[in-house]
């Protein structure tokens, strides 16, 4: 019997890392914690090192280990080492749970070493696009999506060549606004944002959700992911998030994947492809989960959709500018500095203020990501705040 692969999670102490854990616990035989990361959450990944027992742990936001610590192991401190965990000749395996743009360095590293990557940090592949499939050529790694819908498209796929795609279609559950009248969302406050009626997610993730820019994010890794042009992406909503996603063939059939909302499916299947491991799920009802009701996306009243997707269509460095620029309006609406309906606006502000140019390079990227969050920042006071103050 061949011994479990080793597996570094990077965001270890976040929705996604915890989901990851989840799955491994049930196939031990398979897998083994190598390392585990987090940001901040110091007292977190100590109890998770507690329970996994990882060769290593990385804390990327801090210098020193927590205080009556439960795990004796080793720790390692800063951003550089969380780069080094995921290019770690030792772990064959890495699922890049982290959130943002910060995640890119880690997804360059670990497919310019040859590891299957199970990335879950969209805005790595959407702001490096280019780059990150260089990588993977150019050093042999493997990347599979755990996003549920990309997932759910590679599935359909099979061995099936992408020529034969007419189109791909992306569900999305439509948020918590998505009955809203648009004449109500300049009261809408972070709590009903975060307030996601099918999944269970992080802050930020939850209000791209709610954005709808989080679909767009989707769109344009399916372009990447799949070779397909934007014309053959489609996104349909679909409030009760069965369907995961569709490929319609040119022969006129259309392939689809279901399942109840869980993360722990397509990552159980990022870690396990081509294989398919025995799981504890929900067995499927399809007459307990009829109707199937699908939805025109109201794109109008959702601008960050539009906003997102013409970014991808742009290329270069826009989706970079886009990313950025979203997750500055995403930290100042949580915080109360910036209104719902001010979340688009800063962000087709920064859009018009830096045009697409090509990218260069990582570090040209890094200075467009820089750039774009230090204008928007800058922005913040000039727009309404939640409940329709000003900010000083």
């Amino acid at each position: 019997m061949k011994p479990p692969r080793r597996v570094v999670v990077l965001g270890a102490t976040g929705s996604i890392g915890g989901s990851t854990l989840k799955v491994v616990a049930r196939h031990v035989d398979r897998f083994r914690i190598a390392a585990l990361t987090a940001g901040r959450q110091a007292e977190a990944l100590d109890r998770l090192a507690a329970r996994w027992d990882p060769d290593y742990v990385v804390l990327a936001d801090g210098a020193d280990r927590p205080q009556g610590d439960q795990w004796n192991g080793q720790w390692r401190y800063g951003r550089d080492e969380v780069k080094r965990a995921a290019a770690d000749p030792s772990i064959p395996i890495v699922v890049n749970a982290l959130v943002g743009f910060a995640g890119l360095e880690s997804t360059l590293a670990a497919l310019e070493a040859g590891k299957r990557l199970a990335l879950a940090n969209k805005e790595s592949l959407v702001v490096g696009g280019e780059l990150v499939l260089e990588a993977a050529a150019a050093g042999g790694g493997e990347l599979l999506p755990v996003d549920s819908e990309h997932s759910a498209i590679l599935q359909c796929l099979g061995d099936r060549p992408t020529a034969e795609v007419s189109r791909v279609i992306l569900t999305a559950s439509g948020g918590p606004f998505r009955d809203w009248p648009a004449d109500r969302f300049a009261a809408i406050r972070p709590e009903d944002a975060l307030a996601h009626p099918t999944w269970s997610m992080g802050d930020k993730i939850s209000v791209d959700s709610a954005t709808l820019a989080n679909k767009a994010l989707e769109v344009i890794e399916a372009h990447l992911l799949f070779g397909l042009d934007f014309d053959r992406i489609d996104v349909v909503v679909h409030p009760a998030s069965i369907v995961h996603s569709m490929v319609e063939f040119r022969d006129g059939s259309t392939v689809s994947q279901l399942g109840y909302p869980t993360m722990e499916v397509p990552i159980l299947f990022a870690l396990s492809a081509p294989e398919r491991l025995s799981n504890e799920f929900r067995a499927f009802d399809p007459v307990g989960a009829s109707p199937l009701e699908f939805e025109r996306l109201r794109r109008e009243d959702f601008p960050m959709f539009e906003l997102g997707v013409a970014a991808g269509r742009s290329g270069g460095t826009a989706p970079a500018v886009y990313n950025a620029a979203n997750e500055v309006a995403v930290r100042a609406f949580l915080s109360g500095r910036l209104s719902f309906a001010g979340i688009p606006k800063l962000v087709e502000m920064a859009l018009s203020r830096m045009p697409a140019t090509p990218v260069e390079s990582l570090e040209h990227l890094v200075s467009v990501d820089a750039e774009a969050r230090s204008r928007s920042i800058e922005s913040v006071g000039t727009q309404p705040a939640t409940g329709g103050e000003k900010t000083p």
